[in-house]
């Protein structure tokens, strides 16, 4: 691997538009370097974790050799989103101002979702080395319901791929320092691609080496010190960070995950879970078409990077 590279930092010029798909609600901007990004704000709710979760984790995949969009430190001015009509989210600019966090944007993305799922095959080995990160950083966030996933470029563009996106949720840990453990079982029964008999024995024979001190080391120098506020100096979180993912890998056989249900099991899951849903509706309600149950080839399939 050659000098690692700090993350990029571009001005955002043109604001385009608020993703209110995403609960953090972050945007579409255009920058100086003539790219487009989907920016994740600094005074969202989810606050500075949520950033320092995208950032290891994203360029955690991208070094392990997973297809992750680019990140950048978008400078925002909130004065370019002025026309924003919504009061919530111009008072999300006016506490973004300064350094935020960019993704390139793929345009024409489609989401993963569980009707697209039937018609786009996932390989094993691939799967088994994405449900392996999330494990290795505790994402709580790749499920059936929420991918968190994109193919790009669309279906019938050869050769589609799978891209990750938005690991926001991921590293819990980082909410309980003092009570979390290195060697904590990972809670992969939803998981977006559980149907795909995800070889996680091969992708922990072959990611685990790669994951190093030096690699910890130098993916944490690229979260900015004003996101690592917790406890002590951001040199010191950086070295906590470092230590617990360290220990984290080093434990996998602990909680890695390998019984995957099968897709009957899923559906029968899935099947069990409507039933609940139903079970507290009104009469009128159970009546209205459920729309997730669509045919794919009826599925708006716009795009989602939130």
């Amino acid at each position: 691997m050659g000098a690692w590279k700090v993350l990029r930092e571009v001005t955002a010029t043109r604001y385009v538009e608020p993703l209110h798909s995403g609960g953090s609600v972050p945007g579409v901007v255009e920058a100086d370097d003539l790219g487009t990004y989907v920016v994740k704000f600094t005074g969202s709710a989810q606050g500075h974790k949520a950033l320092v979760a995208e950032v290891i984790v994203g360029e955690l995949a991208r070094a392990l050799g997973l297809r992750f969009p680019e990140l950048v430190l978008v400078d925002f001015d909130p004065a370019i989103a002025a026309d924003e009509p919504h009061q919530e989210v111009r008072d999300l600019h006016a506490a973004s101002a300064g350094v935020n966090l960019g993704m390139d944007f793929l345009p024409g993305a489609q989401d993963f979702t569980p009707q697209l799922a039937e018609l786009f095959p996932v390989d094993p080995l691939e799967a088994g080395r994405i449900v392996w990160l999330d494990a290795l950083t505790v994402n709580v966030d790749r499920t059936v319901h929420s991918s968190n996933l994109m193919v790009w470029p669309t279906l019938g563009v050869a050769p589609p791929r799978l891209w990750l996106i938005d690991h926001g949720a991921a590293l819990v840990f980082h909410h309980r320092w003092d009570t979390s453990v290195p060697e904590k079982a990972y809670d992969f029964r939803h998981h977006a691609l559980g149907r795909y008999a995800p070889d996680t024995r091969a992708a922990d024979a072959a990611l685990a080496p790669r994951v190093t001190e030096r690699l910890l080391r130098d993916v944490l120098a690229e979260v900015p010190d004003a996101w690592l506020t917790d406890f002590g100096s951001p040199g010191e979180m950086r070295e906590a960070y470092v230590g617990y993912l360290l220990a984290r890998v080093r434990a996998s056989a602990e909680w890695l995950p390998t019984d995957f249900p099968g897709r009957d099991q899923v559906a029968a899951e899935e099947a069990a879970r409507t039933a609940r849903t139903q079970r507290g509706r009104p009469d009128w309600l159970k009546r209205v078409p459920d729309l997730h149950g669509k045919p794919a080839a009826e599925q708006d399939w716009s795009v989602h990077l939130g």
